[in-house]
């Protein structure tokens, strides 16, 4: 299982070999955009770890996701921006299946995961983290961190009485608890194991939350506003992880607000406007772009 302490075990259980391709070379220079997106390709002699085609979602008389495709990079950090209401969170709800999408798909490498429950999504690689962190108050952090992992044999009853089995189930027990303890210090709050996770500052709620995802070993990663909230020092803590992160060979889809932030740290940018993808390039030709300009950066940028 991955493990972002130790790069030699990423190493030794990167994904199967089907799935191992070249990270595409990203051009740092590159002409004017036009209004369509032509990113997204359905060449699966490169297949990337998530991709998303023409997904819609409709609540009521709004639209919220109109239409929305693009791909993320493997062992990439990649931006979603877009002014509020532009569909972003909803595309992550749709990814996660937190909602159904009323139409599109969406593919984790080769294999549609539209549609799935979010426990099913996880399962398959895919795992999210929210605006507002999602912990179980009453319980610790540590307890909060052992229940990430799945197909945990504790969690049938029987596995947990007969003898023979129970001691499979303490021996995994062991190794989850020492794999949480190593996470834990990896985010450098293991210092708050005991401590109820209700008790925790809104920064310290975003490290075990992205600690716990970790723990699930996802191939795509997306966080919503994980900066939402956090002082600057444990920003600059937080980025430092996720570009170690990344470079271990974890993929990230970030939606943040700040734009000097997604600027300088992903090495691309998809912009929503009105539930579409209206840009998908680097930073710097996102920053020049038009559309962007009058849809969201505005004039001063």
């Amino acid at each position: 299982m991955r493990n972002p302490i130790d790069e030699t075990t990423i190493e030794s259980t990167r994904i199967d070999e089907q799935r191992q391709v070249e990270t595409p070379t990203i051009a740092m220079d590159g002409g004017a955009r036009t209004s369509e997106v032509e990113r997204p390709s359905e060449d699966l002699t490169e297949v990337r770890p998530l991709r998303v085609r023409n997904l819609k979602k409709h609540f009521g008389g709004v639209t919220a996701v109109d239409g929305a495709s693009f791909d993320v990079d493997r062992s990439s950090l990649t931006g979603l921006i877009g002014p509020n209401g532009a569909g972003k969170s909803t595309t992550f709800d749709c990814i996660t299946g937190v909602h159904r999408p009323d139409a599109g798909s969406v593919y984790l490498y080769d294999e549609e995961i539209t549609g799935l429950r979010p426990y099913a999504t996880a399962e398959r690689g895919v795992v999210r983290t929210f605006q507002i962190a999602r912990e179980l108050k009453e319980m610790t952090v540590l307890e909060n961190m052992m229940l990430a992992p799945k197909n945990q044999q504790g969690e049938r009853l029987w596995r947990t009485i007969l003898p023979g089995s129970r001691r499979k189930v303490n021996q995994q027990e062991r190794e989850l608890r020492e794999r949480a303890w190593e996470m834990l210090e990896f985010f450098e709050i293991d210092h708050l194991a005991g401590e109820y996770a209700g008790n925790l500052s809104g920064g310290q709620r975003k490290l075990l939350e992205m600690a716990r995802a970790l723990l699930i070993d996802p191939d795509v990663l997306l966080l919503d506003e994980p900066f939402a909230g956090v002082n600057p020092v444990l920003e600059e803590k937080l980025l430092e992880r996720i570009h170690n992160l990344s470079e271990q060979g974890y993929t990230f889809l970030l939606v943040e607000h700040d734009m000097d932030l997604i600027m300088n740290n992903c090495e691309r940018v998809i912009v929503m406007h009105q539930g579409r993808v209206i840009a998908d390039d680097v930073p710097k030709v996102i920053m020049e772009d038009e559309q962007v300009i009058d849809a969201y950066l505005g004039a001063n940028v």
